[in-house]
Formats: C-alpha cells, sequence, structure tokens
C-alpha cells in the first residue's frame, strides 16, 4: 500500500516538488496498478456479458425467417450438421437452434453467480463457436477469388464467421474461470 495517499496526479506533483521523487513514483505505481485493477474488473464483465449478448441476441434473432433463411447455406453445407433439413425444416431448425443459444447465453451469464451453470454454458459456447468456425472450411464463398483467394476472405461469409475465434477465446476463458470458482466454492 503507497504510504502517500494519492487523491490526484497533482499529489504526486506536489510529492516531487517536495523532493519525494521516490514516493511520488511509488505512489503512481500505486494508482496505475489501483486503475489496471478497475480495468481488469470492467473487462471480466464485458467479457462476459457481452458474450452474452452476442449469443442471446443472436439466439432471439433464430426464430426469425430472416435468420433461418441467412443459417441455412451453412448449415446445408456442413458435413456435422447438414443432416437436419431432412429431419425438420428450415425454421424449425432455426428455431430449435435459438433454443439452445438463449439457454447457453443465460447459463454463461449466471456463470458468475453459480459456477457449475457457468461451466455448463461455456462449454455449450465453446461447442457452439468450435462448430461454427467449421463453416470456414464447409462453406462456398468463404474465400474471396476476386481478391486472389486465400488468405483473402469475403465479407460474407468469412468475416462473419472468422469473428467467432474471439468469441470462442472468450469462451474458453470463461470456462477455465467457471472451473477455478467451482473449485475454489468446493474446497471452502
Amino acid at each position: 500500500m503507497c504510504a502517500y495517499e494519492v487523491q490526484s496526479t497533482s499529489d504526486v506533483c506536489e510529492a516531487e516538488v517536495a523532493g519525494d521523487a521516490a514516493m511520488s513514483r511509488a505512489c503512481l505505481s500505486h494508482a496505475s496498478w489501483e486503475m489496471a485493477n478497475e480495468l481488469d474488473r470492467v473487462g471480466r464483465w464485458g467479457l462476459r456479458y457481452g458474450l452474452v449478448l452476442v449469443i442471446g441476441w443472436i439466439g432471439a434473432m433464430k426464430f426469425t425467417a430472416y435468420e433461418a433463411e441467412g443459417i441455412s447455406g451453412l448449415v446445408s453445407n456442413s458435413p456435422l450438421l447438414g443432416w437436419v433439413y431432412e429431419v425438420v425444416n428450415m425454421r424449425q431448425f432455426s428455431a430449435g437452434l435459438g433454443i439452445v443459444e438463449l439457454a447457453i447465453a443465460l447459463l454463461v451469464g449466471l456463470g458468475s453467480y453459480r459456477p457449475k451453470l457457468g461451466i455448463i454454458g461455456s462449454a455449450g459456447a465453446i461447442g457452439m463457436f468450435a462448430t461454427t468456425l467449421s463453416f470456414m472450411f464447409t462453406t462456398p464463398g468463404v474465400v474471396e477469388a476476386s481478391a486472389g483467394g486465400f488468405p483473402a476472405i469475403s465479407a460474407m461469409p468469412g468475416q462473419f464467421l472468422i469473428k467467432d475465434v474471439v468469441l470462442l477465446a472468450v469462451s474458453v476463458w470463461l470456462l477455465a474461470n467457471a472451473v477455478k470458482a467451482n473449485a475454489a466454492r468446493t474446497n471452502e
């Protein structure tokens, strides 16, 4: 803890004027540390609830004809999911997927209060984003031929899909944190 209470940057300047450069550097470092801790807290909150917002919003859109049509090309070209349209129609599959995505969003959101729910939600998000990223390799038009081919990717579906790399990483990070929090609760 800093022995010199830093109220503002002017306090640090006053310490320097008083000839206490070491004290001012220590206090500035303490203030920077405190600011970094607050940024970390805000960042963690933003990662969790930003992911909840993205998954929840996209999940809610799955109940619209627009979204059902929008994902049909991704689904029908996927070796993992292409068969589903033989079992259910496009709207039914989209609505079912919407239910799953809304459940994942809810579980991820509750993960900060109930780590076991966070584990389930984060694992579901990992599976969802890994599946979505597999479309990069199975959907026609991901690589933009008019721009010279790979590594140029199309706006749709290429750039639409590539963002899921970050969402997958956030989901992995949230899973790790949920596992740690659950272990800490179990050991109490």
